[in-house]
């Protein structure tokens, strides 16, 4: 039990450091990208404005818009307000109405600003796609966050930012890539034509020796 205690206060210590706390749900939402999707489908620190230089901690590539060479990027970014979860996880467990209250209006508070931040600095048509996602590493994060009234519908239409947990994260990832599997087969559908009319134009050919050989039989 000590060492359990101990390793729970390592574990503590390192998820109430921030940028360590980032760094993991950075490093959590790569681990998701790379499970679904190739390398060339998607690019870390991506810079959407180079006049600014802040870069989103990943972009999933799409083919340009009308043939364009240059890909559009959706920006994904990832966010965990640990500090205001916590609070409104210890006011549930007091029991006190008043404390949940307020502890989930902060939440709210801190989800709102992280989606208002992602809207002003990632979100550059046409560039970029014309919104973002904010990835919440935890589940049980995502599932307060949506069970808010209202909420993910505010975030989409106020910031143009959809709110993603690990599952719908994957969820997206794998619509996405069915997406890129048409668009692939779309793309090589010409060459398909062109080779079933060589085939045909083949077949042709070698009716016509059968038909010779047929003849001098």
């Amino acid at each position: 039990m000590q060492a359990l205690t101990s390793g729970m206060d390592d574990l503590r210590k390192v998820l109430g450091n921030v940028k360590v706390r980032g760094i993991w749900g950075e490093y959590q939402l790569g681990g998701i990208l790379e499970q679904f999707l190739t390398s060339a489908q998607y690019v870390a620190n991506f810079v959407p404005d180079p006049i600014s230089r802040e870069s989103v901690e990943y972009a999933v590539k799409f083919p340009g818009r009308d043939g364009a060479a240059t890909p559009l990027h959706l920006p994904i970014d990832a966010k965990f307000p640990q500090e205001d979860f916590l609070r409104l996880v210890e006011a549930s467990e007091s029991g006190d109405a008043a404390d949940v209250r307020a502890a989930r209006e902060g939440l709210m508070r801190a989800v709102r600003k992280a989606a208002k931040d992602i809207s002003a600095k990632y979100v550059r048509p046409p560039v970029t796609t014309d919104f973002a996602v904010m990835f919440l590493p935890t589940e049980s994060l995502f599932a307060e966050v949506a069970r808010e009234p209202g909420l993910l519908e505010e975030m989409q239409r106020e910031y143009r930012v959809s709110i993603a947990g690990p599952t719908t994260l994957a969820a997206l990832l794998t619509s996405l890539r069915m997406g890129f599997h048409s668009l692939a087969i779309e793309q090589r559908a010409g060459e398909v034509r062109e080779l079933l009319g060589a085939v045909k134009a083949e077949f042709g050919k070698f009716n016509d020796t059968i038909a010779r050989a047929q003849k001098q039989i």
